[in-house]
């Protein structure tokens, strides 16, 4: 078993979302950059948390608080609720004085530093790729489209997360040789996942589920964009937020 983390790993995954967001980048060329982040991302997760299986004080449970304003705070919030569930986090929807979301995100350390560091570049990315988007006329059916393409964005990119995840999770007890010597990966996740679940309904002991819901026709389309390489082949429907309400 590892018994370090590299610390250069998320500065690659740092500077592989910035070259996605750069001006000039083409979908292809974003989507394979962020499929790339996403593996190094996935598998520097699994590192620090069989490492902070051994040795808790390098990974501690934490929260934080995310205050996301409009314009489309509640698509932001569906974004960073499956993002942030993705990579094992748990999430609450909290009702604000002010128009926006807040979200309550519960994890891990390293978790939580993912998924703002991912959250925070699929917003430019989504953002860029929207914007030259051929919207319906404009009015409340060109809002509409706009809303429901995004949301299909979300699910995509947030379901090629949780494939980078899981695959990461099961290549490592595979590849390492070591890895009889500790608790299998499967385990350490599961542990984590009910300690994360507990912290969370400690804070708020009765919750609600969400769901998001669109009326635009924009939805396939913002999928196709978020997810070209399995657009052949993956069923396309509208999924809950993956968060519950306070």
């Amino acid at each position: 078993m590892r018994t370090t983390v590299p610390d250069d790993l998320l500065d690659r995954v740092r500077k592989l979302l910035a070259k996605a967001e750069g001006e000039g980048v083409t979908p292809a060329e974003a989507e394979a950059l962020t499929a790339k982040a996403a593996e190094l991302m996935a598998r520097y997760g699994i590192d620090r948390a069989r490492l902070g299986a051994l040795h808790p004080e390098t990974d501690q449970l934490a929260d934080r608080v995310f205050d996301l304003d409009n314009p489309w705070a509640s698509v932001k919030a569906h974004l960073l609720a499956g993002l942030a569930m993705a990579l094992r986090c748990q999430c609450v929807l909290l009702s604000r004085p002010v128009p926006g979301s807040r979200v309550h995100v519960f994890g891990y350390s390293s978790d939580l530093e993912r998924a703002d560091i991912l959250f925070t570049s699929l917003l430019v990315q989504m953002a860029r790729a929207l914007a030259v988007q051929p919207v319906p006329a404009s009015g409340g059916r060109a809002k509409a489209w706009r809303r429901s393409w995004m949301l299909g964005y979300c699910t995509a990119v947030t379901g090629r997360v949780r494939e980078a995840e899981e695959a990461a999770a099961v290549r490592c007890d595979h590849d390492d040789p070591q890895a009889d010597s500790g608790p299998s990966t499967a385990l350490v996740l599961a542990d984590r996942a009910l300690a994360v679940r507990h912290r969370a309904e400690q804070a708020y002991p009765r919750t609600r589920k969400t769901r998001v819901t669109y009326s635009g026709s924009g939805y396939r389309d913002g999928y196709a964009q978020g997810q070209k390489a399995d657009i052949g082949s993956t069923k396309i429907r509208s999924r809950p937020a993956g968060a519950l309400r306070r």
